[in-house]
């Protein structure tokens, strides 16, 4: 798919760093060739990418009826092998299920999708009635990228929203959101709400391990490090964000507050640094930024042209060292006037 021209001088102004929007210039990193990647109409989000069998991966929720819980969203996985060209290769749904925040695993040979699900019947889920207790993770496996399995239940999952996955040895670990004891009566994401670290040796029964956030969980991205450690930046509702810290067996964590809010969080390996990337709120309004993890301190090197409803990014690093960074945004319109919600694509190369 080709990128549209329309918004090109929006990225010569969005893509500066900016000192004074705090914005840090070293080590300098330069933002290149950004484009939109995907827009069918629909409400495009909570992106993914990686690596495996010589291919670049692309995944992300798609939604005719917006952001919020709807039976009609679906996991859009999206191929390339120079990461220009891109072709639709799998798309599925859970029947009465909202299925998003869609996130890779590469685990024994096989490629992973997971997807959080929300109970929502036949139709819009209203916001009284979010339940965190009726979740459901799902996922769908293939061995080649062109033949998928049908989306599976993941066992152990039930009443936890999942999120982001990593591998560590022969052991496959992710995040899951749960509510304090499984409580009732209790909407939304509060204060009793915790973030699990769950394990598996084959990617779908899931079982408790340790507990990222005892309270005010919420999504995380974690590593694993070469000597075995486990590193994590965890959202904390609106609150500000955390870095969090385990050693195996990962049954006891350390938790430092950060400086800002983080949303949709990403924490991968960039060459010797720690990148982290996710929504920041600015004075023009939510944002997508990009930083390094220094010392348990978030510094920003860029911020990517986005606006409204963004975030959620993902990324690869490429053979010559530069990087490729997925997010979504809702900062553009179509000819119409109407504000899409969209998926984009840029490349990063340190100076």
């Amino acid at each position: 798919m080709r990128s549209p021209t329309l918004f090109l001088l929006t990225i010569l102004f969005a893509t500066v760093l900016r000192a004074d929007r705090g914005l840090a210039q070293t080590p300098g990193v330069a933002v290149e060739n950004i484009r939109r990647a995907f827009h069918n109409g629909e409400h495009n989000a909570f992106t993914d990418l990686v690596r495996w069998r010589g291919k670049f991966w692309l995944c992300f929720r798609s939604c005719p009826d917006g952001h919020m819980v709807f039976p009609t969203s679906s996991i859009i996985v999206l191929a390339s092998d120079d990461t220009r060209e891109w072709r639709q290769v799998h798309r599925f749904s859970v029947p009465k299920r909202d299925t998003r925040d869609p996130h890779f695993l590469i685990f024994k040979d096989r490629l992973f999708v997971y997807t959080g699900t929300w109970y929502s019947g036949d139709g819009e889920l209203p916001r009284e009635e979010y339940d965190l207790n009726r979740h459901l993770g799902y996922a769908v496996v293939t061995t080649d990228g062109e033949t998928w399995e049908s989306p599976r239940q993941l066992e152990g999952t039930h009443g936890h929203y999942i999120w982001r996955a990593a591998v560590r040895g022969d052991t496959a670990y992710l995040c899951g959101r749960r509510k304090l004891d499984y409580a009732e009566g209790v909407k939304g994401e509060t204060r009793i709400v915790q973030s699990a670290l769950l394990e598996s040796e084959d990617g779908l029964r899931w079982r408790f391990r340790g507990l990222f956030q005892e309270n005010r969980g919420d999504e995380t991205a974690f590593l694993f490090q070469s000597n075995g450690d486990l590193l994590a930046v965890s959202r904390s509702g609106s609150a500000p964000a955390q870095v969090v810290k385990s050693s195996p067996p990962f049954e006891a964590f350390s938790r430092t507050d950060l400086a800002e809010y983080v949303g949709g969080p990403l924490l991968t390996r960039w060459g010797d640094r720690f990148l982290v990337g996710g929504r920041r709120n600015t004075k023009d309004g939510p944002k997508t930024v990009l930083y390094w993890l220094e010392n348990d301190a978030l510094v920003p090197f860029a911020e990517l042209p986005s606006g409204g409803d963004n975030s959620y990014p993902g990324f690869v690093e490429l053979d010559d060292g530069r990087g490729l960074v997925s997010w979504y945004s809702s900062h553009e319109k179509d000819e119409t006037g109407k504000t899409i919600t969209a998926i984009y694509l840029a490349e990063l190369r340190r100076k």
